[in-house]
């Protein structure tokens, strides 16, 4: 019998509350945005645009997103480390799939354990950051 502790992972349910308070902390920065939600296994639960985003900002969530999941650290932690001379100053050009080290992705725990990442797009790096919070805040 297994001694491992069962847990709730992400689930769609979970990803609607994420991008919904994501787009109340987007409208009240006054920023449009994309959002990107994926689970643990770094597969897509929902992606939202704004009407009036910027195209690229879908791309860009989506690999902040994929980034702090991969890295379980916020992508705003880890701008000075792709810098060169920094640790994973190779890494962003180094996988088939690219990472993105500009604020906005982070991760999302669940009684200490990764279940997920969010990714913002569209504002400010800090702005983006900011609204990944919220979003996660909301979700607690």
């Amino acid at each position: 019998m297994s001694t491992a502790t069962a847990f709730a992972p992400l689930t769609t349910q979970d990803a609607d509350v994420l991008v919904a308070a994501a787009h109340r902390a987007a409208e009240v920065a006054g920023v449009t945005v994309s959002v990107t939600v994926l689970d643990a296994g770094g597969h897509l639960l929902t992606f939202r645009r704004d009407d009036r985003a910027v195209l690229v900002s879908g791309e860009t969530s989506t690999r902040k997103a994929y980034t702090a999941l991969q890295l379980d650290a916020p992508t705003a932690d880890l701008v000075d480390a792709v810098q060169p001379g920094g640790l994973f100053h190779t890494l962003p050009t180094a996988l088939d799939r690219p990472l993105l080290f500009i604020a906005g992705g982070a991760p999302i725990h669940r009684d200490g354990r990764l279940i997920g990442a969010i990714g913002v797009g569209g504002g400010a790096p800090d702005q983006d950051h900011h609204v990944a919070t919220a979003a996660i805040e909301a979700l607690a």
